[in-house]
């Protein structure tokens, strides 16, 4: 008897124990530049599931917006803690009085651009003056990127392209499909998934834009030093998921269906919908490497690749003024984020059966 209630003590110590330590995790909202969390949110439900989060004090809930820019402005009004943007909005807000930084780059590669249809005849920019460019949303940092390269071609953005909304997967497929829209200003996710209901495309060529950095990890100067703790953890768990959803993709979407099951597709046969998950996860994974762009360790800021950047959105009217890149990003949490094993992580991967 007394070893029954030695060990129902033992358990009930145990269960308050883990009731506690939930209780006690730091939710961090973090902002989802797109209004559909896709496949591409494998990173934070690996490190949740694996409970990589949890062991940090933390217990991260991605909020889906319309676009970069709302991510940015709800950054701004503290609102969220911190946002996945891209570097647009945050270098047009800062001279506003925004205190405001990344703090880890997540795709380092460029991930917008334009995209036509298979048959188009259209092979460069500039053959889409009259036309209409379709975006996720007027939030997008699609908008901006469209206009730039409209610019830089020698086009007025104001009038010679007209950009609209074209939504997200399937009712981009339908714009393009009914010639409501003749091309398309969006992003990697976006068109893997608008490629999954049946769009054809055909990528315009950008090299002069291929190194520049695109979304990464904001939030405000005072967050990154009040929150210092929560911030590593968020980025470090990402990070560490990137990892993961590198060496094993399959696995990666299986554990984001249990952990966010809203992103499994409805009205597909399961090998479908893996094959479509598959090919959306993947053309995002293609930017987080930071070997590519010069980059050390994952998630540094490469202050050359960003000093670029911001030349070439000054150079085509984007920003109306001079912005330092200092002002912009930080790279004091690197370390910390990249305090992990990451071969022990390909091989924990590797290993793992999903159930």
């Amino acid at each position: 008897m007394k070893r029954l209630i030695a060990l129902t003590s033992t358990a009930l110590i145990a269960a308050m124990a883990s009731v506690g330590s939930a209780s006690a995790q730091t939710v961090v909202r973090v902002g989802w530049c797109a209004k559909t969390l896709s496949s591409a949110a494998a990173p934070y439900a690996i490190a949740t599931k694996l409970g990589w989060y949890a062991k940090e004090g933390i217990k991260v809930e991605p909020v889906p917006l319309p676009g970069s820019t709302d991510c940015v402005k709800l950054v701004a009004t503290k609102e969220l803690m911190a946002s996945l943007p891209s570097a647009e909005p945050l270098a047009i807000i800062r001279p506003r009085g925004v205190k405001a930084k990344f703090f880890y780059t997540a795709y380092q590669s460029n991930i917008y651009g334009i995209a036509v249809p298979e048959e188009s005849t259209v092979k460069s920019i500039t053959e889409l003056k009259g036309k209409k460019i379709g975006v996720t949303s007027m939030a997008s940092a699609g908008v901006i990127v469209a206009r730039a390269l409209a610019k830089q071609a020698g086009m007025n953005p104001d009038t010679d392209v007209k950009i609209v909304v074209a939504g997200e997967s399937a009712q981009t497929a339908a714009l393009l499909a009914t010639k409501q829209v003749d091309a398309l200003s969006q992003f990697d996710t976006q068109y893997a998934l608008a490629e999954n209901a049946g769009a054809k495309l055909r990528y315009l060529e950008h090299p002069e834009i291929k190194k520049f950095p695109s979304n990464g990890f904001v939030a405000l100067e005072e967050t990154l030093r009040d929150k210092r703790k929560e911030m590593v953890a968020l980025a470090k768990g990402y990070a560490m998921g990137s990892v993961f959803a590198i060496a094993n993709p399959e696995a990666a979407v299986r554990i984001l269906w249990e952990v966010f099951p809203q992103t499994k597709a409805t009205g597909k046969d399961e090998a479908t919908a893996m094959k479509d998950d598959l090919a959306t996860l993947q053309a995002r994974a293609r930017n987080w490497p930071f070997e590519p762009v010069g980059g050390k360790k994952w998630g540094e800021n490469v202050e050359a690749n960003y000093t670029a950047y911001l030349a070439w959105l000054t150079e085509q009217g984007v920003l109306k003024e001079k912005i330092a890149t200092g002002d912009i990003i930080t790279n004091d949490l690197i370390d910390d984020i990249n305090a992990f094993d990451a071969a022990a992580i390909i091989a924990e991967a590797k290993a793992y059966k999903a159930k």
